[in-house]
This record gives structure tokens, sequence and C-alpha cells, in this order.
């Protein structure tokens, strides 16, 4: 019978401990154990889980130095999801939330089977999956699907948590990407996947007044629709501005959707902000890259309350998008954002 060496973890200043087995990172024993700590992309690439070291023996596993510099690891500062523990560790956490570690929900592995796949513009792709028992997830949130052959991939639902069986993606396709190129490909309906999760720090908080503003731009839409849905549904009343960067008209979809999204709210407006429009004579809504869109809006808005923010989209558009928010007024600990790294191969 094989023994598992198990140590104890403190994270401070919250005062939660927990177990991790050798072999297992931090991050994947606080999943395990539905202990909700800020992360991102889970592969040493966003920085997201970045801490601190006090006490204990670890070993950091490979890393992007972008995510943690060689000065930030010669001060003791750690990514939970590259940390095996070989002692009791004592971590101090540089981001905790804790609403959000109220609300941890254990990660866990679905049995799954695709039931559609839909082209929604030339590079952009939903996908409908039905898994086996219902998932609970809070909307804007994601997990991690493994197709035949074995490649995985996070993707974020577009449907609200009310749905939690019968799952919705939406994904941008890459010519050589080993899971999307097989959206066009290989996939059918009817083939068995797996759904592991849910992860993900960006999901909806409710019972707030104030003004929410969704910013995306790709197949970010998807996890800001779960967000829009789930809104929708919850009978809250806010003003909500949902922006959408893309290239062209022909890289827009759900319009129809929208529109009707906005004969149920009474303040809500979807603005999509096309940064290669200047060519095109009958586009009459905005150009220009959505962080600038943004930005002028918020100056011409006259909201009242505390702005709850919500991005998600490649790194350079979240860059871009976040001194946006601080520069108008939104307060670091209300903006929420989900940063769609590379995988890793």
């Amino acid at each position: 019978m094989t023994v598992i060496t198990t140590h104890k973890v403190r994270f401070e200043p919250v005062g939660v401990e927990m177990e991790v087995e050798e072999g297992e990172t931090v991050l994947d024993a606080a999943f395990r154990q539905g202990i909700s700590l800020a992360h991102g992309c889970k592969e040493g690439q966003c920085s997201s889980c970045k801490s601190l070291l006090l006490d204990g023996d670890i070993e950091l596993l490979k890393h992007s130095t972008f995510a943690l510099l060689e000065s930030e690891r010669d001060t003791g500062h750690i990514l939970l999801c590259k940390t095996h523990a070989y002692s009791d560790v004592t971590i101090e956490l540089l981001n905790f939330d804790e609403d959000l570690m109220r609300r941890s929900i254990p990660v866990k592995s679905y049995d799954a089977e695709l039931v559609h796949i839909e082209h929604l513009t030339h590079d952009i792709r939903r996908l409908d999956i039905e898994i086996s028992k219902p998932l609970k997830f809070w909307a804007g949130q994601y997990v991690d699907i493994t197709i035949p052959g074995g490649v995985t991939r996070a993707f974020s639902m577009a449907n609200p948590p009310s749905d939690g069986q019968k799952l919705s993606f939406i994904i941008k396709k890459y010519p050589q990407g080993a899971f999307s190129a097989a959206l066009d490909d290989s996939l059918k309906p009817g083939d068995k996947l797996t759904a592991k999760g849910p992860y993900g720090t960006c999901f909806r908080r409710e019972g707030r007044p104030g003004p929410m503003l969704l910013i995306g731009g790709g197949s970010g839409m998807s996890p800001l629709r779960s967000i829009l849905m789930d809104h929708l549904e919850s009978g809250e009343q806010r003003p909500v501005r949902f922006f959408y960067g893309a290239r062209t008209q022909e890289d827009l979809f759900n319009l129809e959707e929208f529109a009707a999204i906005k004969a149920k709210l009474p303040d809500f407006k979807f603005i999509p902000a096309l940064s290669m429009a200047d060519g095109d004579a009958h586009w009459a809504g905005e150009r220009g890259f959505v962080h600038e869109v943004l930005a002028r809006h918020l100056k011409s808005e006259n909201f009242a309350g505390e702005i709850d923010a919500y991005s998600c989209g490649p790194p350079p558009m979240i860059d871009a998008i976040l001194p946006v928010l601080q520069m108008n007024g939104v307060e670091p600990d209300h903006i929420y954002f989900d940063k769609f790294t590379p995988a890793v191969r």
C-alpha cells in the first residue's frame, strides 16, 4: 500500500489551514478541498496566485519569468500553482477576497458528451456539451475540458449557473490550436469528453446596486454572457454597460440576443467597438480599441454608486483596460478580470 505524505499549509492573514500531498501543488490541494484562492491560468503564466512564503520547505516548478521575476523569487515570492510543499508551510496571501473564500466550490470531474458545435463567426465557435450531473458554479467561472486524444483546455461557461448540466462555451479558433482546430475537423456530436471545475475568481457579485461594466473581446464574450444572463435571471436592477471589442462587423455576433435583453433591462447598453472600421462607411457605431471607447463613455456617463467592472480577454486588452478603470474612479477591489493566456504545450 502506498503511503501518501501530507503537510499542513497555513494561509495568513486569513488563518485558513489545509493539507497538501507531496507531489500536489498548493493550488490543486486548495481546489480539492474547496478553498478558493486567487488564481488565473493555473499554469504559472499569469501571476494571479503570487504569494509570499513565510516558513517551510518548498519546490517551485518551472514557470514564466513574466509571472514571477527572479528578484521576486529571491525575496520569497512563489506561485501557488507551481509550488510543492515538503514540510509544513506558512504562506501569506497577497491577493485574497473573503467573499470569494466564503463561496468556495470543490473542484470535481464530470463525464460529458458533445451535443453541438455552431459557427458564430469565421473564427468563433459555440460548443455545447451535456455533463453527467449538474455543475455548481458562479457566473463567470470556467472548467477544463478534455477531448478524445487527451488535449485539455480551459474555457469559461457562456450559460448561467441555472443551466448547470447543459454547458455552452464561446471559443476562439486558432489555425494551429490543438483543441480549437478540432472543433472544425474531428469533433462531432456524441463524442465523450471530460469537464473538470469550476475554476476562476472573475464571477458575478450579487446584491450591489451600482453600475456593472462588462468589457471583453473575442472569446471573452463567454464568461461575460454568463454574468449578464445570471444578472437578468436574478431580477436585480442596476445600470449595465457591455463593451465588446472586435475588428470588423463580421466579427460581431449575438446582436439579436442583446437587442432582446435591452428590452428586458431598463438601463442596459451593448456597445461594440470596432478597431478596423475606418473604411466601413456603413458602420455607425463606436470606432477604436475597446479601452479607448470605454474611456470615452466613462467620461460622459454620470453613474451613481460604486462601479463593478468585469473584464475578460487577451492579456494586452486587460492591461489596457485596467488603468482606464482606475483613472475613472473604479476601486481596485471592484475590478474583476480573467486574462486568457495562451495554452502551455
